[in-house]
């Protein structure tokens, strides 16, 4: 244990780094440093992950520290670079996730929903994150809001993937009845901004 405490200093992290990083992933409290030191070559050699940015990866998902090269980390890289995300060290988090369990359900759901297969795919490289949300409480009620409230099309989807990382109560709900309201309808997708709802438009005011 003190070995890797000591590994895990010399690369930076500090005392408290190490403190959240042993509550969230006990486990490595019983690995060896040879456990540890493929993990962070995987992370620079073949995640492509800078040597200044080590210690942000690993705070922003200490799992990663913990799982097999081999059967998880490798694997995970070829399947996202498979599909078209090049630079995986932007989307480390996911490296920690499995495939199997965690990335081919959500584009299964996707494609049951409508999408074809390469448009599921399109969605996921423009917006990685779509891998890390639920489809029971995320994709779900957000779609059946999407498809049978707003009325919108899967192409607007298709193009606006973003869309899942709102708020359905507290940001799409709202926003929407606001636009019923008024009387006005914008496309889901903006190119100037990052989403429509977020314009200050004169007649939306009260918007959240």
């Amino acid at each position: 244990m003190k070995a890797t405490i000591d590994f895990l200093r010399s690369m930076g992290f500090t005392t408290i780094e190490f403190r959240r990083i042993a509550g969230m992933c006990p486990e490595i409290l019983t690995f060896k440093v040879s456990d540890v030191i493929p993990v962070f070559t995987f992370l620079l050699r073949e995640a492509k992950v800078m040597g200044s940015d080590i210690r942000r990866v690993i705070n922003r998902r200490p799992r990663l520290l913990v799982c097999d090269v081999e059967k998880r980390l490798r694997p995970t890289l070829y399947f996202l670079q498979s599909i078209g995300i090049a630079e995986v060290h932007k989307h480390t988090s996911l490296l920690s996730c499995s495939v199997e369990d965690k990335f081919i359900p959500r584009i299964d759901y996707l494609e049951n929903i409508g999408f074809t297969n390469a448009d599921a795919l399109a969605m996921l490289r423009r917006f990685p994150q779509l891998f890390c949300y639920g489809i029971k409480n995320n994709f779900e009620p957000k779609f059946d809001y999407f498809y049978r409230e707003m009325g919108r099309d899967l192409d607007e989807l298709k193009e606006f993937p973003q869309y899942f990382s709102f708020s359905l109560e507290n940001r799409i709900k709202p926003r929407h009845l606001c636009c019923v309201d008024k009387g006005v309808h914008f496309p889901l997708p903006v190119r100037a901004t990052p989403m429509v709802w977020m314009i200050k438009h004169p007649y939306l005011k009260e918007l959240p």
